[in-house]
């Protein structure tokens, strides 16, 4: 196993050696740098496990390389060292993604154990993602789905799969994007072939451009190697662009040539290298709109927009949620060798009635955090956040008895009295709509008005 590799960041030369001394003896790999602004560059040529960052200094500071090292590594967690006087922005750094802080003058001990503690929840999680990655793979891509919208969408998936032409899948942030891509691949010609995935949004221009299109030795300071672009490794296999809204215009001129002329020119090289490539792209923002008010190019826009997938959010398929809890209860049950096999039914109404604005991915992490809080073989509503279906919204005045602000139970009696009138007291409907069983239908209206 290699040895966790950390960065130090302070202005104050003793304070650095005293700490690049203390970590070196607990066996990392250190680099140290007494400046911001240096700090920038190494982060984005090297990959660290861990940073520790003087919160003061000058031009650039501990706030500026922490936003920059999550934006660059999200995974990298990041030690704020402050004094007494900033310890505010010290905390305000925890919100910002911050692991901890140290305060000046820190005690070797204290140090030891917040990179001790840092590090193991890095490898906590890197683990936890291998493991799911396993998991994944030994069971192929699975996309489970009673409505028939979804059902319909996935036939067209397979069928557009057999081709080899671009594909844009759109939908809300969660709605599994990079899920649908998987499923392209695995079921396309080329599934023998690599498939290969890359975050857009995550990384600068020039990182970017380094992902997709790779280096030749000596192209920059720091390049001691030829590197291979995920585009030309994916050779006889998939692309997947995530997010790609978010590439600059520049990045988009380059990423048409490739489209176009079915080749990349790694940085430094004279010569460009053919490549046999699909490629799928994803995003969560209206591309068209984008286009007109020309954020993104029209010309490139054509070319990745031969066809059309469009996942729809959770919330418009409500029958899927206690299929998909399902699913995720069973996979996380499994990761965490836990006994954990049913929902109560009270825990699932409480799911069926939530709006998901975070859509798939957050009813993936409910169930895993309910999972991992769950003892027995049941999964309770005392498992599940306590916020989970406290929908707000704005109620008017005017439409209450006595002009009086009405209370939840009287706008929840009104909206469901509306939805049973569009659709002509179809119980069954108005539950569909309302995202919740007919039995939860049942009580509400048994609780308003004594009857079904």
């Amino acid at each position: 196993m290699n040895p966790p590799k950390i960065l130090i960041v302070d202005d104050e030369q003793a304070a650095v050696r005293n700490l690049q001394h203390i970590l070196v003896k607990e066996g990392c790999e250190v680099i140290a740098t007494q400046s911001g602004q240096n700090a920038l560059k190494l982060v984005e040529q090297h990959s660290f496990d861990l940073v520790l960052t003087d919160l003061r200094m000058p031009n650039v500071d501990g706030m500026e390389v922490l936003r920059r090292v999550k934006q660059v590594s999200p995974d990298t967690e990041v030690v704020m060292i402050t004094g007494y006087a900033t310890v505010n922005s010290a905390v305000s750094a925890m919100k910002m993604g911050a692991y901890h802080y140290v305060i000046k003058p820190y005690k070797l001990d204290e140090v030891r154990k917040v990179v001790r503690e840092a590090l193991e929840k890095r490898r906590l999680r890197q683990e936890n993602a291998e493991l799911k990655e396993r998991l994944a793979k030994a069971q192929g891509v699975t996309i489970l789905t009673e409505d028939p919208a979804m059902q319909k969408l996935l036939r067209t998936a397979r069928e557009v799969a057999q081709s080899d032409c671009s594909v844009l899948i759109s939908g809300e942030s969660g709605t599994g994007k990079e899920l649908l891509a998987r499923y392209i691949h695995e079921h396309s010609p080329r599934a023998a072939g690599p498939l290969k995935a890359v975050n857009c949004g995550v990384f600068t221009e020039e990182l970017l451009a380094n992902e997709l299109f790779g280096h030749e030795k000596g192209a920059f300071t720091g390049a001691d190697r030829h590197k291979i672009g995920l585009i030309e490794s994916a050779a006889d296999g998939t692309m997947f662009l995530d997010e790609v809204t978010e590439m600059t215009l520049a990045m988009q001129v380059k990423l048409l040539r490739v489209l176009q002329e079915k080749e990349v020119l790694p940085l430094g090289a004279t010569e460009p290298v053919k490549v046999n490539v699909r490629f799928l792209a994803a995003t969560n923002r209206d591309l068209a709109q984008m286009v007109k008010e020309g954020g993104f190019r029209q010309d490139l826009y054509f070319r990745i927009n031969v066809m059309h997938l469009h996942l729809p959010p959770l919330s418009e398929r409500p029958r899927d949620i206690r299929l998909l809890a399902q699913f995720f209860l069973d996979r996380f049950s499994a990761v965490m060798r836990k006994p954990v096999k049913e929902l109560a039914p009270e825990a699932l109404e409480r799911l069926q009635e939530h709006s998901f604005p975070g859509n798939v991915r957050e009813l993936e992490n409910i169930i895993e955090r309910a999972v991992v809080l769950a003892s027995g073989s049941c999964i309770e509503t005392a498992h599940l956040p306590e916020d989970l279906g406290a929908e707000t919204f704005r109620a008017s005045a005017a439409e209450s008895d006595e002009g009086a602000i009405p209370s939840l139970d009287d706008q929840e009696r009104k909206y469901i009295e509306w939805v049973l009138a569009q659709t002509g007291q179809n119980k069954s409907k108005a539950a569909e709509i309302l995202g919740i069983n007919r039995v939860s239908l049942w009580r509400k209206l048994k609780k308003y008005h004594g009857r079904w």
